[in-house]
């Protein structure tokens, strides 16, 4: 029990100083050198863990997708209605991006550099519904249950009403300067999506 705890945190350490290393210089220049250096580790300690860079790679993607929906799917599901799970998911969303401004550098670096085993980036790989983005899904759910309980209106598809949320959560994701107020934006943003749904 004791090794088996003790593997997971010093996985976890790796993992964190993967996505600080790519957070600082970029999934292009990023090695395993450089990540081992981070954590204060061998990279044979690394390899013990991760059979490649690859691995340590997409470990850490499902990592900082795990904690994006964990944290996300924890507020949603204090809520009871359709509308109110709607809020607390943009809420949520916002607020995480605001708090986890690093995971969010990691995570694009990944997306847009790294390439799956066919050599197709993953942005543009088409995995099929069955791997259709959890957090995704969380949404697609609470619209059509907002529409099955008459509590949202029939009138709008749900695949564009998500790809419109999603679009406004993520845009707003590098936007990191005094002048931009995420408080107003999440106000404004749940007002337009509300008058859309309702």
């Amino acid at each position: 029990m004791g090794e088996s705890f003790i593997a997971e945190a010093r996985r976890e350490q790796i993992i964190q100083s993967c996505i600080d290393t790519l957070e600082e210089v970029g999934y292009t220049k990023v090695s395993l050198t450089k990540i081992a250096k981070k954590a204060k580790v061998s990279t044979g300690l690394i390899s013990y863990h991760f059979s490649d860079k690859m691995d340590l790679i997409n470990q850490t993607l499902l990592y900082l997708l795990e904690k994006k929906l964990d944290f996300i799917s924890g507020k949603v599901v204090q809520e009871e209605t359709p509308t109110s799970q709607l809020t607390a998911y943009i809420e949520a969303c916002l607020a995480y991006q605001v708090a986890n401004f690093k995971y969010n550098i990691a995570l694009i670096e990944i997306v847009f550099n790294v390439e799956n085993e066919e050599g197709i980036p993953f942005y543009r790989a088409d995995n099929g519904e069955e791997d259709e983005d959890p957090i995704y899904t969380l949404l697609k759910e609470i619209l059509l249950d907002g529409q099955q309980k008459k509590e949202f209106s029939n009138q709008f598809d749900v695949e564009m009403i998500c790809v419109l949320i999603q679009g406004a959560i993520e845009e707003s994701m590098l936007k990191h300067n005094k002048t931009f107020s995420f408080e107003k934006y999440k106000n404004e943003l749940i007002k337009m999506v509300l008058k859309i749904v309702i």
